[in-house]
């Protein structure tokens, strides 16, 4: 909820409702909020991808893999939130996971980067 100019998230698995709210919220400030999920996981991802969609929040689904397994946001160019921690109430409370918040502009902008080519190549 600090976020002042853009958060951009990448995600394989993203059923956490208070994320999902934090990031709608992040959107009404006036905030670009852009996010990218693993096409396979549509329909696992669905309860999220509608609240999203219904805010005119830029979504994308990335089939050009595998699985798009990354787990990243990218907040105003300057901190990267990166770990195994998929985006679930699961991830939060019962599973054993990591999490890493990094405050680095020249980290953010490789992350970004990255992130923008995935974006790229995605519908």
């Amino acid at each position: 909820d600090q976020s002042k100019t853009e958060v951009l998230v990448q995600a394989y698995g993203f059923t956490h409702n208070g994320i999902a709210q934090a990031l709608v919220r992040a959107h009404g400030r006036g905030v670009t909020v852009k996010v990218l999920l693993d096409a396979k996981t549509d329909s696992t991802n669905r309860f999220v991808t509608d609240i999203l969609q219904s805010q005119q929040i830029p979504l994308r689904l990335d089939a050009n893999h595998a699985i798009a397994h990354n787990k990243v946001i990218v907040v105003d160019g300057e901190m990267v939130i990166t770990g195994s921690f998929n985006f679930t109430n699961s991830a939060q409370t019962r599973n054993a996971e990591n999490l890493l918040v990094l405050r680095s502009k020249g980290l953010a902008d490789s992350y970004k980067s990255n992130w923008q080519a995935h974006w790229n190549h995605s519908r």
